[in-house]
Parts: C-alpha cells; sequence; structure tokens
C-alpha cells in the first residue's frame, strides 16, 4: 500500500457560509445593527483614544541634534577663522560652524594640509589626524 492508494474514511464536511442568509436567520449570527455586524468593521484600540485625548506637550526637545556629531574639517576652518586665534566653542559659534554650544562636535583632518597657527582649547574634542596637522602647522592643543 503507498499514499497515493489511500482513501478517507469520511467525506469532507464542507464549510457553512454565514452571513448570506437562508436557514441562519435574518441577522445570521451577526447580532442586531452596529458596528460589529457590518461588514468590514474597523474596532479602534482604546489605548489609541486614551492617547488622543491627551494634551500634546509642549517645548518637546529635539534630540537629533545632539544625537548626531558634527565634523568640522581643519581646511574648513583654515578659509574663515585668522590665523594665531583661540579656537574654543564660542568661538565656533560666532562663525556659525555649530548651532549651539550643546551641540557636539569634533575637528577632524582634511586632505588640504593647512599653514595657519591654531590654539585649541581642550573643550574641543580633536581627532589623531588633526592634532598632527595641527602641530606640524606650529600650532597647539592645550
Amino acid at each position: 500500500m503507498q499514499i497515493h492508494n489511500l482513501k478517507p474514511l469520511h467525506k469532507n464536511k464542507k464549510a457553512k457560509n454565514i452571513g448570506r442568509g437562508g436557514k441562519k436567520g435574518t441577522y445570521s449570527g451577526k447580532g442586531q445593527k452596529g458596528q460589529k455586524a457590518r461588514a468590514g468593521r474597523k474596532i479602534k484600540p482604546q489605548i489609541k483614544e486614551a492617547f488622543l485625548r491627551l494634551p500634546k506637550w509642549r517645548g518637546a526637545k529635539n534630540t537629533s541634534v545632539s544625537r548626531h556629531k558634527i565634523e568640522i574639517r581643519l581646511d574648513e576652518l583654515s578659509k574663515i577663522i585668522p590665523e594665531s586665534t583661540k579656537i574654543t566653542p564660542e568661538i565656533l559659534k560666532q562663525y556659525h560652524f555649530i548651532p549651539s554650544l550643546k551641540t557636539q562636535f569634533k575637528i577632524i583632518a582634511s586632505k588640504k594640509p593647512i599653514n595657519k597657527k591654531y590654539v585649541i582649547s581642550s573643550a574641543i574634542k580633536v581627532s589623531k589626524g588633526a592634532a598632527s596637522e595641527i602641530e606640524q602647522a606650529g600650532g597647539k592643543i592645550e
């Protein structure tokens, strides 16, 4: 005996079509009228309605600015900031390199070597490549 020779003992019972009138009654098991009696009904979750009733928060902080670090290249600094300037976060904000003093930023090396002497504050993060470029130009990092 093989699997293609097997036959079922009982005939398959056909599933009832509900909601099409006939012997199931006038409401076809759906009750009377209302949202649940309709086809394609959409019942909103109660938690969503609770959220919609809450007042909106005022003054929410935009965390996307502080989450991403701003990278400032040395050649951009040398184009705008004059030589022998002590570079601090306040100077960078003054020259519009950073939007606020709370912003995370880092000075990185550039492809072009710089020839201006800068004194970088210890409050500023500097990459290793940028630090070596600054020292080669005659500047220093405090």
